[in-house]
């Protein structure tokens, strides 16, 4: 399937799954009962995002991941903040999104089987927006999340380190 095609066919089929599923909704509501509206909102954005790496997955198309991350990681952002109704965190928790990028792309690596050079590239852009978000974090009044920012940042930061030097030296 040329890559045209198969950009028509997930366009397609997710506007088919979607309005299917807001069809549903109206007419058998009481199997809906279980998404409260007003809590659960959130889940709608998530499970988009979900969509998106199952038809990247079955239609293989492998970049789809980082939509599907973006989409993803907004909604679990938005149930979070809808839990706790921390709206203001908003300030600084943007900073993650280019994380879910990253996310997406060593996920696509994996999916197409490039998963050494997507790594590298997707732990970069990772750590980048941990650091943005700290930084962002901290100017704009975020608790600190009990005491676990820095340090999981430091972890987070070693961890790249690692996997960083264990790549370079089996491609040596």
């Amino acid at each position: 399937m040329q890559t045209e095609n198969r950009s028509n066919f997930v366009a397609g089929l997710i506007l088919v799954i979607v309005g299917g599923i807001l069809l549903a909704g109206r007419l058998l509501p009481a199997w809906f009962t279980w998404l409260s509206w007003e809590s659960n909102w959130p889940m709608i954005v998530i499970g988009v995002g979900l969509l998106f790496l199952v038809l990247g997955a079955l239609t293989q198309t492998p970049p789809l991941a980082v939509p599907a991350f973006i989409v993803g990681g907004i909604g679990g952002i938005l149930y979070w903040q809808n839990l706790t109704g921390n709206w203001e965190s908003w300030s600084y928790v943007w900073a993650l999104i280019p994380g879910f990028v990253g996310v997406g792309i060593i996920v696509s690596g994996l999916m197409a089987g490039t998963l050494r050079d997507s790594l590298r590239e997707g732990l970069r852009t990772i750590v980048v927006s941990l650091v943005m978000f700290a930084i962002f974090a901290s100017f704009l009044g975020a608790r600190d999340f009990g005491g676990l920012l820095l340090p999981g940042l430091i972890v987070a930061a070693g961890v790249v380190i690692l996997l960083d030097s264990i790549l370079r030296r089996k491609s040596s």
